[in-house]
């Protein structure tokens, strides 16, 4: 897995920190340094690797544009901001995402996922050799757990939490079912019910009330009854 080496350019210090906080929970992240000015991590861009930076609009001494114009090879860059009439500019200098403050850690990992290689490659490989999995990790009694996304069979909501159901597990993590729909692959995962999104490609059985899926049934919202029709 390919680690990107972060640079947090941030004056506020909480905004900062929470940033700090975000790139400690994502396993291909490793957060690099912390500049409090465009000047300085010019400094820290001529001193170390840097494969990510994230950069608020308003700093003292050079503004975000500005400094994003003197790099000649730039690192992707996701801007993090309080103003959103910056948003059309910032996509002008191919950012990669534009987070508006304050951060929501889900939004975030939707930014970051973006950065995230896909499996081609140019180089003769093995046939032997495993392909690399899509996966996610799942706040768990004070431990982070790995799903794979393709062992994902559905994900049922309860209020405030998600009950992930996969080949060989059930988890219960804190999550609304609109992030999570966010995060996962599509077309493959839908939403076929207010409180179920399922796996397409693991339904075994449909009928016009509900889907099966390893034994399971799992209802049809009303509103949701012409989309499954139409894919399944």
């Amino acid at each position: 897995m390919e680690i990107y080496n972060c640079l947090i350019v941030e004056d506020e210090p909480l905004a900062a920190e929470i940033l700090q906080d975000y790139i400690s929970q994502v396993p291909f992240l490793k957060l690099a340094a912390i500049s409090e000015d465009a000047i300085y991590a010019l400094d820290v861009l001529q001193k170390q690797k840097i494969d990510l930076i994230f950069l608020d609009i308003n700093l003292p001494k050079l503004k975000a544009f500005d400094f994003i114009k003197t790099l000649k090879n730039p690192p992707p860059i996701i801007i993090t901001t309080a103003y959103h009439e910056y948003a059309l500019q910032g996509y002008e200098y191919n950012v990669v995402d534009y987070l508006m403050k304050p951060i929501e850690f889900t939004r975030f990992l939707v930014a970051v996922n973006k950065l995230k290689p896909s499996n081609e490659t140019n180089n003769v490989q093995s046939v032997n050799q495993e392909i690399e999995r899509d996966y996610m990790f799942f706040n768990i009694s004070k431990k982070k757990v790995k799903v794979y996304l393709d062992d994902v069979l559905y994900i049922e909501s309860l209020k405030d939490y998600i009950r992930v159901v996969t080949l060989k597990k059930t988890i219960l993590t804190k999550f609304q079912l609109s992030q999570i729909e966010e995060l996962l692959p599509k077309p493959n995962i839908i939403r076929i019910h207010r409180s179920f999104i399922v796996a397409r490609n693991k339904i075994e059985a449909v009928s016009a009330t509900d889907v099966e899926i390893n034994n399971m049934q799992i209802p049809i919202g009303r509103s949701y009854k012409e989309l499954v029709q139409s894919i399944i």
